[in-house]
């Protein structure tokens, strides 16, 4: 597997290379990650690029990317960001691997992306950029009283995740292992935004989505209290890809995720660093 690698470079041309640190990703394997970003380089050609940039990324980072996909815009506003696609990181990797024409992925978890990086796509090694913890989200008021993991086995309490082959359920199975609970979902759903969705609708009385996706629900959801672990957390990796048509708008657009500004952005949104 290729190790993803964080790399942050100085505000000015001179690139330096961070220090990283030994982490496990989702299926214990080793991945090269770093602290935050000192600010990213930017392309040679600076704010002269142009030409048209497809972003793929997971449906967990659409309120922040719409904001850093403003702000990258205001740096390079000749290059024009097509609408991208938001969905669950699975979906994403089968639409590239089937040829779909795509410039950046951001993928919410590190299998995804070495489905990416197994079969050479990349152009450069994914480097982590965020993480996410999973949680359990209930509707405002909190109806059914659900006060943590335990609740959720309980008779007549309705529970919707995602999907096991998306980053948010295979998060939520190992929240579900290491607890020790088992769980009979009502749907599993292909990304996170359905679990927000249909909790926030009342249709389930709890789901399990990202503590970001609570934030972005504006007082839809509410927050339980769930357990923790650097083994449930999820890094979330980036990178551009070897087919693309415009890189070095893809290589500029990665950059700016890394560097202070586009950090900051995550940071609001309530992802952590790697």
């Amino acid at each position: 597997m290729k190790h993803a690698k964080l790399i942050g470079a100085a505000a000015a041309a001179a690139a330096v290379l961070l220090a990283g640190c030994s982490s496990s990703n989702s299926s214990g394997q080793d991945a090269t990650t770093a602290p935050a970003t000192q600010g990213a380089s930017r392309t040679a050609s600076g704010t002269n690029l142009s030409g048209d940039l497809q972003i793929y990324a997971a449906a967990s980072l659409k309120n922040s990317f719409t904001d850093i996909i403003t702000a990258f815009n205001k740096e390079y506003p000749d290059v024009n960001v097509l609408p991208p696609v938001y969905d669950g990181s699975s979906t994403l990797v089968t639409q590239i691997l089937e040829g779909a024409p795509v410039d950046v992925f951001a993928s919410a978890d590190e299998d995804n992306m070495k489905k990416i990086t197994d079969e050479g796509y990349e152009a450069s090694d994914p480097t982590l950029f965020a993480s996410n913890d999973i949680t359990i989200a209930v509707e405002k008021g909190n109806p059914k009283g659900i006060t943590g993991i335990q609740d959720l086995t309980k008779s007549g309490i309705s529970v919707v995740v995602c999907a096991p082959e998306v980053p948010c359920g295979a998060a939520t199975q190992r929240l579900f292992t290491k607890e020790n609970v088992s769980i009979t979902p009502v749907s599993e759903e292909q990304n996170v935004t359905s679990v927000a969705t249909k909790v926030a609708n009342g249709d389930a009385d709890a789901g399990l989505i990202y503590q970001t996706d609570v934030e972005a629900s504006d007082g839809a959801l509410e927050a339980v209290d769930t357990p923790v672990s650097s083994d449930i957390t999820n890094y979330y990796p980036i990178t551009a890809l070897k087919a693309s048509t415009n890189p070095e708008a893809a290589k500029a657009f990665v950059d700016f995720v890394l560097s202070d500004q586009g950090q900051e952005i995550l940071k609001g949104y309530g992802f952590g660093q790697p």
